[in-house]
């Protein structure tokens, strides 16, 4: 059981340092950041607000409580990172490998998840 919890906490944790990390280069204007949102025709302060869903979003997934709302928002968010680069012709290897990341992070985390989707317990 201690096992399940430290994975739980790791695999969480990993989750949140990439949008941790991800959110400080929004909130921050990190000038290399603000210029490649510009690239794709996002101005700073769209930039700074998409940082703060980001924030937002990823509280929510930590927090066990909100974590399955927290979930959808993140792919939700992601999905966006996906088409935002489907549009402007850019790899989308890196979204789409973190969007199955978060994914199988929230089906170990809430079983719940697994059993609606898998119909089964213990996946």
């Amino acid at each position: 059981m201690k096992k399940n919890k430290i994975i739980y906490w790791v695999l969480t944790g990993l989750v949140g340092v990439v949008f941790g990390m991800s959110a400080f280069g929004k909130l921050t204007a990190n000038p290399e950041a603000v210029k490649m949102a510009g690239e794709f025709g996002i101005d700073a302060h769209s930039y700074f607000l998409i940082g703060v869903v980001e924030v937002v979003s990823l509280l929510l997934f930590i927090l066990p409580r909100t974590g399955i709302i927290g979930t959808v928002l993140l792919s939700a968010y992601m999905g966006g990172a996906v088409a935002t680069h489907v549009q402007h012709g850019v790899p989308v290897l890196a979204p789409c490998v973190i969007l199955t990341f978060i994914l199988l992070v929230a089906v170990y985390r809430f079983p719940e998840l697994s059993q609606r989707l898998f119909g089964n317990k213990n996946i």
